[in-house]
């Protein structure tokens, strides 16, 4: 099925629409499973909302049976069919010949199911599913390890790795989503072709990360990122074993930015030019600006949050009303939690003098006062602002007056 459809379709409606692909092959003669992580979501009691079939009818095969099919992958045995009004992948059962380029087959040769299982890369992804039989096809062991909560490379581990150096991190994604152990083979074999991983597209390895660090349990991967020395790689930095316990208590709902900027200060507790990294994990993940934006604001608003009792009023009250604040303080939280109580407390007697007050004064009444235009009135009416914040004004009348006095200090200096 088309993965950009997937958080707007129905489960029930998403099944009904893949068996009646299923139905219509095998009305014309040809084998047919549902294959790989709907048979593993099922499994683990999750419904699946995106369905690949697979079957032995050939790509001509399945044009000719749905005339409106379309190839999104033909040479590879894979095309697009709708069915009840979303669209899904049908791939032809095959059998993989070398990977030159470490993510396609240079060739495919068409097969059957048990070859076609034994192609793909943990043993977890091998299962198919005949859904009107209600049983499962399992060729490579993918049931039990399901039982045994493993990540296991289907055959040779390094083999499998050596064919698209992506499945490193899908194995490490799989292990902390599903809460699975890594199998020994499966994780020497990650660790000792860990530097390979240089040879996989940013993008590619910043999609995976995102997935990773997205998902409420980002911080086992995080970790196993690290212990497996793919981190070297991934940032371009010396590998490190600090644990990253920021990350791994962060909420469920975090945002990706949140859970950056978290990892950024596991990783780099000690040093005090924190922008920096981000930037530098901005060419590493390819972030986008939205996204690096926001781990630079909450990463100057961590610092700040941090000294919570040495700043003013004002500049509290600015902290609080700024946009990814709640984000940071989730990180306090996560580091230390009796200053994020303290903090919380100190925000909620912020909140009886109100947070963000409506301002008192704005550019036309200084015009209006007397005061020409000029690149100080936006000074004028910050300070005025923050004394507004800190109480210690209350009138209109009270911030005309302190504004024509701070201009008269500023023409003065």
């Amino acid at each position: 099925m088309v993965p950009n459809q997937m958080n707007d379709i129905c489960p029930i409606e998403a099944r009904d629409g893949a068996i009646a692909i299923l139905n219509t092959l095998r009305s014309e003669g040809f084998e047919t499973y549902f294959a790989g992580g709907c048979v593993r979501d099922r499994l683990l009691s999750k419904a699946p909302t995106e369905y690949d079939i697979a079957t032995a009818a050939r790509p001509d095969d399945i044009k000719t049976i749905f005339p409106k099919a379309k190839s999104v992958g033909e040479a590879f045995g894979v095309m697009l069919v709708r069915s009840h009004n979303n669209m899904y992948d049908i791939a032809t059962f095959r059998s993989d010949g070398p990977y030159s380029d470490n993510r396609h087959p240079d060739q495919v040769k068409f097969s059957d199911a048990q070859h076609d299982a034994a192609r793909r890369d943990f043993t977890i992804n091998g299962l198919f599913e005949d859904p009107i039989e209600e049983k499962i096809i399992d060729y490579v062991g993918g049931t039990a390890d399901m039982d045994d909560r493993i990540i296991r490379a289907i055959g040779d581990p390094i083999k499998r790795i050596e064919e698209d150096h992506l499945r490193m991190l899908r194995a490490i994604r799989f292990s902390a989503r599903f809460e699975f152990s890594i199998e020994s083979e499966t994780g020497n074999a990650i660790r000792e072709l860990s530097m390979e991983l240089a040879g996989v597209s940013r993008e590619r390895i910043g999609e995976e990360v995102k997935k990773m660090l997205t998902d409420p349990n980002r911080g086992v991967a995080a970790w196993e990122i690290q212990y497996l020395g793919l981190d070297r790689v991934i940032f371009a930095e010396e590998s490190c074993m600090n644990a990253p316990t920021r990350v791994g208590r962060l909420p469920c709902n975090a945002s990706y930015a949140t859970a950056l900027a978290s990892w950024i200060l596991d990783r780099h507790t000690s040093e005090t030019d924190l922008l920096s990294k981000a930037s530098h994990w901005r060419s590493q993940l390819l972030l986008s600006n939205k996204v690096h934006d926001e781990v630079c604001e909450i990463l100057s608003l961590h610092q700040k949050l941090f000294s919570w009792s040495t700043l003013g009023t004002a500049t509290q009250k600015r902290t609080v009303a700024s946009e990814h604040c709640m984000s940071a303080l989730a990180i306090i939280q996560a580091e230390d939690r009796p200053l994020f109580v303290h903090i919380h407390r100190g925000i909620s007697l912020l909140e009886r003098t109100g947070i963000s007050p409506e301002r008192l004064i704005n550019g036309n009444d200084l015009l209006k006062s007397g005061i020409p235009p000029s690149p100080t009135i936006g000074d004028v009416l910050e300070t005025v602002y923050d004394a507004q914040l800190e109480g210690s004004i209350n009138t209109y009348e009270d911030a005309i007056s302190l504004a024509l006095a701070i201009y008269r200090e500023f023409q003065d200096s």
